[in-house]
């Protein structure tokens, strides 16, 4: 059989189109990969490198079992759709930071466990070996929780800097993370008052609510400010925006109401950015007023300039 000029032709352009389909078909059904966040993020304030570390994440059921527990459940849905938030359940993430003031490694907090903090030090570049202070905020365990690793310190070479009115209030009371955690470094541990440096640069801010002695720490490098904010505030909806809901896991809610009120309007006339916790990941954003409460804007990319 022979084939015209114009068969020819078009068996020849059916050629790679045959070729890209088997193809396609041989790669197909690359796997489901799962949600995966990057573990670490870095930006900068000034002279100073600012490393927020992803050291965990998960989703806990019912939100309003831990927020808004003072309002009826038809406010906390209707502020949730505002938001285009579910109500049966929420995102918790966990995020120490790191603060390279160029003289020192400063690691704030040290995550549920050894583990997952590591990890994101180890995805930032760093080494455990390299932090030369450890700021713990409060004593709540996903705080305290990666400070020793199999019995002994997890970062080696760090002292170790805290409130002295959180520490003596954890110190008599009956706390097994806290009698594992941190009561062994009391003797490497600096206590501080409010409005003490940690370093130069770095400033305690009073904080109390959440725990008795919850600190704060303002950063401060070649005239800009951020506030690395702990747990006064642990959701940029349920808390955040609105400051008078109260926390499950603010051991005075009435000191705690006050604090974010205080440190949000704080933030908002400065136009801080802040480092939150328990903020969606990476944990940078701005405050904003918004009627008579907040509103969360996330960083963008601000502080990569």
């Amino acid at each position: 059989m022979r084939l015209t000029r114009r068969q020819t032709l078009t068996a020849a352009a059916a050629l790679p189109l045959a070729a890209a389909a088997a193809a396609t078909s041989a790669r197909a059904g690359a796997p489901m990969m799962g949600v995966a966040p990057a573990p670490f993020n870095r930006v900068k304030l000034g002279a100073f490198e600012i490393t927020t570390l992803l050291a965990g994440t998960r989703s806990v059921p019912d939100p309003q079992n831990i927020f808004g527990m003072n309002v009826d459940a038809e406010t906390f849905a209707a502020a949730s759709a505002a938001a285009n938030l579910p109500t049966d359940a929420a995102q918790f993430f966990f995020t120490p930071t790191l603060v390279n003031t160029g003289a020192e490694l400063v690691l704030f907090d040290t995550g549920l466990s050894a583990e997952g903090t590591l990890a994101a030090v180890t995805a930032a570049g760093y080494t455990a070996d390299q932090v030369d202070i450890v700021v713990i905020t409060h004593m709540h365990g996903d705080h305290i929780g990666g400070m020793m690793n199999a019995g002994a310190p997890t970062y080696p070479n760090a002292r170790y800097v805290t409130g002295q009115k959180e520490y003596d209030a954890w110190a008599k009371a009956e706390n097994d993370g806290f009698d594992a955690n941190m009561r062994p470094m009391a003797e490497q541990t600096t206590f501080l008052d409010a409005g003490q440096d940690v370093v130069a640069g770095i400033t305690s801010v009073a904080a109390f609510g959440h725990t008795p002695g919850h600190m704060t720490y303002r950063l401060t490098s070649e005239g800009k400010s951020m506030l690395l904010g702990a747990d006064f505030a642990n959701h940029y909806v349920w808390s955040l925006a609105h400051p008078t809901w109260e926390v499950k896991f603010d051991m005075d809610k009435s000191a705690a109401a006050e604090t974010r009120k205080a440190l949000l309007s704080m933030m908002a006339a400065e136009k801080m950015p802040f480092v939150g916790y328990h903020m969606p990941w990476p944990g940078i954003g701005y405050v904003e007023t918004r009627g008579d409460g907040f509103h969360y804007v996330p960083h963008s990319y601000q502080l990569m300039l």
